[in-house]
């Protein structure tokens, strides 16, 4: 699996929220302004050719449907971000998460960090 740029990515989320549809589908489903036709058509087969989409053949139109999960992606998506900025260290991503100056969490969304970094110890 491999990135996708803020486009794709943009793209995918629609066609994960519709769970299937059509290039016009997509375009409507964009905030104003709207991008040409062939814009998002051509993302859509970018997607198509990383193994991202697939599609239903009706004629000469095409019905695309995502070829990967949400969750896949968040997943890997989720490990290149702790790799990338967090050299592979999830301490660092909670140290980076609780930390003062970096912090936008609440007493209670920190209180349930702290026990699901207590749950986690008793399970290693």
């Amino acid at each position: 699996m491999e990135t996708l740029t803020k486009k794709e990515e943009q793209v995918m989320q629609i066609l994960w929220k519709l769970k299937q549809g059509f290039v016009n589908d997509i375009i409507d489903a964009l905030p104003e302004p709207k991008p040409p036709y062939n814009t998002i058509s051509s993302i859509v087969r970018i997607l198509e050719s990383k193994g991202f989409v697939s599609y239903k053949a009706y004629g000469k139109s095409h019905m695309y449907f995502p070829a990967i999960s949400k969750a896949a992606y968040r997943k890997f998506a989720f490990k290149q971000l702790i790799s990338s900025y967090f050299d592979g260290s999830y301490e660092k991503v909670v140290s980076f998460m609780v930390s003062d100056d970096e912090s936008s969490l609440s007493d209670k969304e920190a209180e349930e960090l702290k026990k699901l970094s207590e749950i986690f110890k008793k399970k290693s």
